[in-house]
């Protein structure tokens, strides 16, 4: 009997969360240029009883969500679900979709995009934006340049607030 021949390939890649470069409550974990290009994934974080992610859609990739810890209410299209420790949400390209945290404690999540989109840029300038206080237009146009398609006015996005 004779083994078959490994192909050659790259080592393996190893990062560590705390080495791992943040912006605003996003700490990127595997950006799609570590691994590959195949996708990318983020841990973030969001304040209970505030919106995360206005109602928007990417073009480019999907975005999946999975629950650490907390309570992350996803809106879907026109459908919040909320999700516990350990749940799953996925939003194909071009889904509208929006976030926040729900009840009394921050929602911890990772958030996983495929293919690995370059999304560093859109979270440090997001950052950038809210810390000088940027206009909602401002914000909007710089998203738009990212790949993100912010819908404000989106039905279902006012039922956050009935959760």
């Amino acid at each position: 009997m004779s083994f078959p021949t490994v192909p050659d390939a790259d080592p393996g890649v190893y990062r560590y969360r705390d080495e791992a470069e943040v912006a605003g409550p996003a700490r990127f974990i595997a950006p799609g240029d570590v691994v590959g290009g195949g996708f990318g994934l983020f841990e973030s974080a969001a304040a209970p009883g505030r919106i995360g992610a206005v109602p928007h859609y990417h073009q480019g990739f999907s975005e999946s969500f999975w629950v650490i810890s907390g309570r992350l209410a996803v809106m879907c299209d026109d459908t919040w679900q909320t999700l516990g420790s350990g749940d799953f949400a996925h939003v194909p390209v071009n889904g509208v979709h929006a976030f926040g945290a729900l009840g009394d404690e921050p929602a911890r999540f990772l958030i996983l995009f495929v293919p690995g989109a370059p999304r560093e840029e859109y979270f440090r300038r997001l950052a950038e934006c809210l810390e000088r206080g940027a206009s909602a237009d401002e914000i909007d146009a710089m998203a738009a340049e990212c790949d993100q398609v912010n819908l404000r006015d989106w039905p279902a996005y006012a039922r956050f607030a009935e959760l």
